[in-house]
C-alpha cells in the first residue's frame, strides 16, 4: 500500500528549461554572480543586460503544444467573442484573450479546477513553453485585465477551427483539462519562486511555506524558520548532467535544496563519495563555519531543480532565530527553549498602541514544559481556543512523559502552594493553580477516555484526584462548579473501568471472519480477549485465547500449553502467496497486523521452509455474485460508508501516535487502526478480484462502470477511504492492462461520456504531486463528518517523525510534538460531527447489500489476480 504513494516533497514537473531566463524581477547581482561563476555552467539567470526570451522552455513539448491547440479551438468553437482584436492606450493588439476570461472560462469548463489559484497555474503551464504569449513578453500568467495570445494566432494567417478541429477539440478538451490542472501546481510555485522576494505577495508566501513543509531538508526547522526561507527562496534550473554548481576550495555564497533530480558529491582525490537526491539538502556548512566549499557538486542528470538560499539570508534568519530565542536554565543546563514572536496589538487606556509578545514552548524537560503551559493557561476561554499548546501536550506526552510519571506529577502542581507574598496573593495564586490543575486534568481524561481504562494507576489516580478537590471545596468553595464538572467528566471512567475488570469482551474466531462482522462495531480494548486459530505445518489448529494486548511471548506460551510442547517455537505470519513475517517476542497484538487471508503459524525454526499457505488463503474462485450485479451502486456505497464510519469511529485518535512511535516502545496497542488500514485493503482487492473473476467481456464493462458509480458515491458520502481504495483497485496493474475491457465499444457506448470524466477527475485527485496537493484541497473545503484516506495521514506523521529528532540535547522537541499534534487533530476534525445516515437509503434497510459489504471474499495475491488477467486478455504480441 506504502508503494502506491509518492515521496512528499518537490516541485515535480519538467516545464522549465535549463538554458530559459526568468522574469527579469527575478534577477540580482547576488544571485547572477552565484549561478553563472563557471563557463561550464549553464543557467536560466542571465544578465538583466540580456532582452527577455518569449518564453522560459524553447521548444514547446508535444503534448503542450496540443493541449495549447485543443483549447484554443475550443474557445474559438464556444466562445469565439474571447479571442479577438483589443485596443489599449490607442494601440491594437491582434487576436488577443483577456487574463480574466481565460481563468473564468476554465473554471465553468472544469470541475477538477477548485480554484483560480489552480487555474491560473494551468494557463501558466502553458506560458512557460510558449504556447501561449503576453503581448509584452512577460513571464507571468495573472488573473488580471491582460492580454494573452494563442501561438496559433501569432501568424498573420491564422485560420478558425474546421468542422473536424471542433469536434476534436470537444472530445478532447477535458483530458486536456485534466491534464493541465495536475501540472498546473507545480507551474504555478515556479512562478511565485521567480519573482523577486520583495514582490511576492501573502498568499505567495503561504503557497512556498506549504511546500517547504514536505521537503524532507527542512522537516527539522522550525515554523518561524520556514516562513523565513518562504520569503527568500530563489528557483534555479539547470539543464544538463555534468554541470558543475561549484568546486571544492570555492567561497560558499549559497545553501542548495534539491527539487528535482539528483548530485554527486565529488572530493579530490576519491572521486564521487555521494549522491543526493529529491529533498536533500547541501552547501550549508561552507555558510555555517565560513569556510571553503568541502567538496564539488556535479549534476548527476539532466534538468534539475533547486531551491536556494544567499549567504546573506541564510546568516540573517540564524541571527534572527538566536535573537528572538530565549532559554531557561539551571545549573547551568537549558531546561526550557522558548521562542519570541510579536503578538497582536493592544491599546491603552491612553489611547496609544503597544506591542507584546508571545512565547512558544520549541523544548524543554517533560516537568518544565508542564511547569510553563500550566502558568500560562488562560481561565477566561475555552481550552484548545486559548492553550492549543497544553492540547498538543494531551496528546503527545505519552511519547516523552508516560501517564506513570505525569500522574503524580500533576498531583504535586495541585497541591502546590505560593512562598512569597500576602496571605491574599498566596490564596489567589492557590486558587487560580488548583483550577488551571484541574482543567488540565479533565482535558486529559476526556482526550484518552477508555485508554485510560487500561491503566490501573491512571484509574487510581483519577479517584484520588477527586478525592482531593472534594476536600478542598470545603476550604475553597470556589472550586465547587470544577468539581461538580470534574465529577461529571471522570465518572464514565471510573465506573467502565471497574465492569472492565469484571467481564471482557471475547472476539470470537479472527477479526476477518465471522458473523460478529454484521453486528456494530465497538472500539477493541488491550484487555478483550480474542479466540485466536494458530496452525501447525501440517495445517492443523489449536485454538487459545489470550487478550488482545498480549505479546508474542505470551501468544507461544499458550500455544506450547495446548500442544504440550517444551520446544522453541517461532510464530509466523504466513501470507496468501508464501509471504512470512517472524515475529519478536515482545510484539504485541500481532494478529491484528496479519494481511487479509493471512494466517498465524507456530513452529520450529527448522520448520520454517515447510511452511505452506492453506487452501482456504487462495480467496474466492468464482466471479462476481448475481446479487451484488442487481444491487444498487448507490445503496453499495452507503452500506459501505456505514461500515467504514463504525471502523474508523473506532479508532482512538491517540492510534495513530502509537502506530508511529511504535507500540512495543510505548506499551500499546493499535488494533482498531489496524483494522481501518486492513479495510482499506480489502476494498482494494475486492475491486481487483471481481475485475479479474469477470470472465464474459460484456459483464466486465458493466462491472467497471458499477465501481466507477461506487467510487463517485463514496466522494460523494466523503467516504475519502474507500473512494481512494476502489480507484486504487482500478489502478491496479492487473485492471488497468486490461485494454480490451476499457476501449470496449460497450465501454463507449455504455459509459456515459460523464463517468469517463468522472474517472479522469478521481485519478486527478489521487495525484500524489506536491505531497497530495489535489486531494488536501478537496479536503480542506469538505465539512465533517469525513472518513479520511488513512494511508496519507499515516504518512504524514511518518514524514514528520523520521524527519525530526524527538530529544535535541537531552530536553524534548516539542516543535515536533506540535507537528504531530496538528495531524491528530484532523482525525479529531473529521469526527467532530457524526454520521447521520441518509435518510433515503436507512429507510430502504437492504439486509443482503449490508451483509455483503462487510464480508468481501478476495483474492489478495497479485501474483494470482495477474495470472487471471492475462487469462481473460492474453498479452498482445
Amino acid at each position: 500500500m506504502a508503494g502506491l504513494l509518492a515521496p512528499p516533497y518537490g516541485v515535480m514537473e519538467t516545464g522549465c528549461s535549463g538554458d530559459s531566463m526568468p522574469d527579469k524581477e527575478n534577477i540580482s547581482n547576488n544571485s547572477f554572480v552565484s549561478v553563472s561563476k563557471h563557463q561550464n555552467k549553464k543557467s536560466y539567470i542571465e544578465s538583466p543586460a540580456k532582452s527577455p526570451l518569449k518564453c522560459i522552455s524553447q521548444v514547446p513539448s508535444e503534448k503542450i503544444l496540443r493541449a495549447g491547440k485543443i483549447l484554443r479551438n475550443a474557445i474559438l468553437s464556444g466562445a469565439p467573442h474571447m479571442i479577438r482584436d483589443r485596443k489599449y492606450h490607442l494601440k491594437t493588439y491582434r487576436q488577443c484573450c483577456v487574463g480574466t476570461e481565460l481563468v473564468d472560462w476554465q473554471m465553468q469548463q472544469s470541475s477538477c479546477i477548485h480554484s483560480r489559484i489552480q487555474a491560473v497555474g494551468s494557463w501558466q503551464v502553458l506560458l512557460e513553453e510558449g504556447v501561449l504569449n503576453h503581448v509584452d513578453q512577460e513571464l507571468s500568467f495573472q488573473d488580471k485585465y491582460l492580454f494573452y495570445r494563442f501561438l496559433d494566432d501569432e501568424q498573420e494567417d491564422a485560420h478558425p477551427p474546421g468542422e473536424a478541429e471542433r469536434k476534436e477539440s470537444q472530445e478532447e478538451l477535458q483530458d486536456t483539462l485534466l491534464l493541465l490542472s495536475q501540472i498546473g501546481p507545480d507551474a504555478h510555485m515556479r512562478m511565485i519562486l521567480r519573482k523577486h522576494p520583495s514582490e511576492r505577495t501573502a498568499d505567495d508566501l503561504e503557497i512556498i511555506y506549504e511546500e517547504l513543509l514536505h521537503i524532507k531538508a527542512l522537516s527539522h526547522l522550525s515554523t518561524t524558520v520556514k516562513r523565513e526561507l518562504a520569503g527568500v527562496l530563489i528557483f534555479e534550473s539547470h539543464a544538463k548532467a555534468g554541470t558543475v554548481l561549484f568546486n571544492q576550495g570555492e567561497e560558499g555564497t549559497s545553501w542548495y535544496i534539491i527539487l528535482k533530480g539528483s548530485v554527486n558529491v565529488v572530493i579530490y582525490g576519491k572521486g564521487v563519495v555521494c549522491t543526493l537526491h529529491e529533498g536533500d539538502d547541501f552547501g550549508k556548512l561552507a555558510l555555517v563555519n565560513d569556510a571553503p566549499r568541502a567538496a564539488s557538486i556535479v549534476l548527476r542528470e539532466d534538468n534539475c531543480h533547486f531551491l536556494t538560499v544567499d549567504k546573506e539570508d541564510f546568516n540573517r534568519i540564524l541571527r534572527d532565530v538566536e535573537a528572538n530565542t530565549v532559554r531557561l536554565k539551571e545549573h547551568g543546563q537549558d531546561v526550557l527553549v522558548l521562542e519570541k514572536s510579536l503578538g497582536s496589538s493592544r491599546t491603552s487606556s491612553h489611547g496609544a498602541s503597544s506591542s507584546h509578545y508571545k512565547y512558544k514552548v520549541m523544548s524543554g524537560t517533560p516537568e518544565k514544559i508542564l511547569e510553563h503551559l500550566l502558568e500560562m493557561m488562560r481561565l477566561d476561554s475555552p481550552f484548545t481556543e486559548s492553550d492549543s499548546a497544553l492540547d498538543d501536550f494531551v496528546l503527545t506526552h505519552c511519547v516523552f512523559i508516560p501517564n506513570s510519571q505525569l500522574c503524580p506529577a500533576l498531583m504535586a502542581h495541585y497541591h502546590a502552594e505560593a512562598l512569597q507574598g500576602s496571605e491574599q496573593e498566596k490564596r489567589d495564586y492557590t486558587l487560580n493553580n488548583k483550577r488551571r490543575v484541574i482543567r488540565l486534568v479533565m482535558q486529559w481524561a476526556a482526550v484518552h477516555g477508555d485508554h485510560l481504562q487500561e491503566e490501573d494507576s491512571s484509574v487510581a489516580f483519577l479517584e484520588e484526584f477527586v478525592t482531593a478537590v472534594s476536600n478542598d471545596v470545603k476550604a475553597v468553595p470556589a472550586l465547587r462548579d470544577q468539581l461538580a464538572e470534574l465529577q461529571r467528566s471522570l465518572e464514565g471512567n471510573t465506573d467502565d473501568a471497574r465492569v472492565s475488570k469484571k467481564k471482557h469482551k471475547v472476539l470470537l474466531r479472527q477479526f476477518s471472519m465471522g458473523d460478529e462482522k454484521l453486528q456494530k462495531r465497538q472500539p477493541i480494548k488491550s484487555k478483550d480477549e480474542i479466540l485466536l486459530k494458530v496452525y501447525c505445518c501440517d495445517h492443523t489448529y489449536t485454538t487459545i485465547r489470550v487478550p488482545v494486548g498480549a505479546s508474542v511471548r505470551e501468544a507461544v506460551g499458550a500455544v506450547a500449553d495446548k500442544l504440550g510442547s517444551a520446544e522453541d517455537l517461532l510464530l509466523v505470519s504466513l501470507g496468501s502467496s508464501g509471504e512470512k513475517v517472524i515475529f519478536k517476542p515482545n510484539d504485541v497484538s500481532v494478529f491484528s497486523t496479519l494481511t487479509i487471508n493471512g494466517r498465524l503459524f507456530a513452529c520450529r525454526r527448522d520448520q520454517l521452509d515447510s511452511l505452506t499457505p492453506l487452501p482456504e488463503q487462495e480467496g474466492s474462485s468464482t466471479g462476481p455474485l448475481a446479487s451484488f450485479e442487481l444491487m444498487s451502486s448507490k445503496d453499495v456505497a452507503y452500506h459501505m460508508t456505514s461500515y467504514d464510519w463504525e471502523l474508523f469511529h473506532c479508532v482512538h485518535e491517540l492510534e495513530l501516535l502509537y502506530h508511529t512511535f511504535g507500540r512495543q516502545t510505548l506499551k500499546k496497542t493499535t488494533v482498531n487502526l489496524d483494522l481501518f488500514l486492513r479495510r482499506f485493503n480489502e476494498i482494494q482487492f475486492w475491486v481487483i478480484t471481481e475485475m479479474c473473476l469477470c470472465s464474459q467481456l460484456s459483464k466486465r464493462v458493466q462491472l467497471l462502470k458499477k465501481f466507477i458509480k461506487i467510487a463517485a458515491h463514496c466522494k460523494e458520502y466523503r467516504n475519502l477511504n474507500a473512494f481512494f481504495a476502489v480507484v486504487m483497485g482500478l489502478s491496479n496493474p492487473a485492471v488497468c492492462r486490461l485494454s480490451q475491457t476499457w476501449e470496449s465499444h460497450l465501454f463507449s457506448q455504455k459509459l456515459p461520456s460523464k463517468f469517463k470524466r468522472f474517472y479522469g477527475e478521481f485519478e486527478n485527485l489521487m495525484d500524489p504531486s506536491r505531497n497530495h496537493k489535489a486531494y488536501r484541497l478537496t479536503v480542506a473545503k469538505l465539512e465533517p463528518p469525513i472518513i479520511p484516506f488513512m494511508p496519507l495521514l499515516i504518512k504524514d506523521m511518518t514524514f514528520t517523525h523520521e524527519g525530526n529528532r524527538t530529544f535535541i540535547d537531552y530536553l524534548v522537541n516539542f516543535e515536533k510534538m506540535r507537528m504531530i499534534a496538528n495531524t491528530l487533530k484532523i482525525v479529531r476534525y473529521c469526527r467532530s460531527h457524526a454520521f447521520s445516515p441518509d435518510s433515503t437509503q436507512a429507510i430502504k434497510n437492504h439486509p443482503e447489500v449490508r451483509t455483503y459489504v462487510r464480508q468481501f471474499k478476495v483474492i489478495d495475491n497479485q501474483r494470482t489476480l495477474s495470472q487471471l488477467s492475462h487469462g481473460l486478455e492474453p498479452r498482445r504480441s
